[in-house]
């Protein structure tokens, strides 16, 4: 069995239960699991590769845990620029109404390349429109030659504009369709081994874009398979009005009345919820996917990271749709998640004074990025660097411009200054990012195959 160690790191962030920060650590790795953890000089000093990360900060890799790939075909489009949720959507989905197998492979890669190279190891992809002969098959082939670990949401929308719903008719499907492509997803591709390259999530898209009858028998279905729920909720007001009015319920009470609370279950976004409402997520165990650069991008608002955080509720971070956002770089969005904390924790007077303060920290932010992610991701094998877990790790280099005059807290420094790509990105053992560069992909090629891709949708 191949056998891997990483020495000298200037830092080595575990991010496990003690949330040991390491001088001089290293790590010794054998068929893509940690086998121990600690100084460099108390662990063997062979290997059949030797990663010497002298100056670099090491962490885990960061996790996604709510995105949209195939949005990457129509980022800062003109035409939604400048909307809110509902707006925007409309814009975009006869747009999106145009796309072929082959626009789904391409900015599946396109995707996992950004969020590779920007520290990300598991990705969570929502992808709930098959137009054309589209199928969650075309995101999987891809995946697996990008070698980022993938949990793929075989998304859904059934419920059209012409039953009150909010997409176009052309963009759902019927409800029997859905669940047995869901079905034979799952016997096909879903691994719940440590160490899974590939799960399968059931995941109908929203309140507004599915009937209560599809998201129960989701439920039940995925419930049967062991596999995981996932939806968007509470990301708008126009939301939280569209339920009260259709269903007679906000938005988490709707999903108390269909069955879809518990830890196998976790919500894009929860913007607009009250503290009640995260005493139910609390309670039952409902994870959440905080996006904050989609948030501010459709004006959406500030979600209460604080109180979900304090009231013990698993909070992972996602960089959402890339048309949202518009980017897919996961550090960047764990900047974001640190200062948009501080920004609502300073509009309801806190102090950043005392130790008690209550605003996130630089430690707190990378907390969530990875094993935040890992828990809402239902994943026990990923997220901290420690014996049994999965050799999934990043490495940024420290002796560089964005970094100067902040060396006394590298780990810090990597949120508190400009965000960067990584400069190692290791899944598994296997290095997908080596000194800055993409393994996995002919970058200058594949930009080019995406960019017409996305000028034949675009332009119709």
């Amino acid at each position: 069995m191949p056998t891997m160690l990483v020495k000298n790191t200037s830092v080595l962030a575990t991010m496990d239960s003690g949330r040991r920060e390491i001088n001089n650590g290293a790590m010794f790795i054998k068929d893509g699991f940690i086998q121990q953890v600690g100084l460099t000089s108390d662990l063997p000093q062979q290997a059949d590769q030797v990663l010497d990360l002298s100056g670099h900060v090491v962490l885990p890799g960061f996790i996604n845990t709510h995105h949209h790939f195939y949005q990457t075909l129509t980022r800062a489009l003109p035409a939604a620029q400048n909307a809110n949720l509902f707006n925007w959507l409309k814009t975009l989905y006869p747009i999106w109404a145009r796309m072929t197998p082959e626009d789904i492979f391409i900015s599946t890669k396109t995707a996992l390349a950004e969020l590779a190279l920007s520290g990300c190891t598991t990705a969570s992809d929502h992808l709930y429109l098959f137009p054309n002969g589209s199928r969650l098959d075309d995101e999987i082939a891809a995946g697996l030659e990008m070698g980022v670990r993938l949990h793929a949401s075989r998304g859904s929308m059934s419920l059209g504009e012409s039953k009150g719903g909010l997409p176009p008719d052309s963009v759902v499907d019927s409800e029997d369709v859905i669940l047995k492509d869901s079905e034979r997803l799952i016997d096909r591709y879903h691994d719940p081994k440590p160490g899974a390259m590939t799960q399968i999530v059931l995941a109908p898209c929203s309140p507004f874009s599915v009937t209560g009858e599809l998201m129960k028998q989701a439920a039940i279905l995925a419930r049967e398979k062991s596999v995981q729920l996932h939806t968007h909720l509470a990301e708008t007001q126009d939301e939280e009005q569209f339920c009260l009015e259709l269903f007679g319920h906000r938005p988490v009470a709707y999903m108390e009345s269909l069955d879809w609370v518990g830890d196998d279950v976790w919500f894009a976004h929860s913007v607009h919820v009250n503290n009640d409402e995260i005493e139910v997520y609390a309670r039952t165990g409902c994870g959440v996917a905080h996006c904050p650069g989609s948030n501010m991008r459709l004006a959406s608002g500030i979600a209460p990271i604080r109180e979900m955080r304090d009231a013990r509720v698993p909070v992972g971070l996602g960089v959402d749709g890339s048309a949202s956002n518009d980017a897919s770089h996961l550090l960047a969005e764990a900047r974001l998640a640190f200062l948009l904390a501080r920004v609502r924790a300073g509009v309801e007077g806190a102090s950043l004074t005392g130790s008690d303060a209550p605003i996130m920290t630089a430690r707190e932010a990378l907390e969530i990025a990875t094993i935040g992610g890992a828990e809402v991701l239902g994943r026990s094998d990923i997220g901290a660097l420690e014996a049994g877990k999965c050799a999934d790790f990043i490495a940024i280099v420290t002796n560089r411009l964005e970094y100067a005059g902040a060396l006394h807290d590298p780990l810090a420094a990597i949120l508190f200054c400009n965000p960067v790509n990584v400069d190692l990105n290791v899944v598994g053992g296997k290095i997908i990012v080596k000194d800055g560069e993409l393994q996995t992909l002919d970058l200058p090629v594949h930009i080019e195959k995406h960019n017409r891709a996305s000028a034949r949708l675009i332009e119709g």
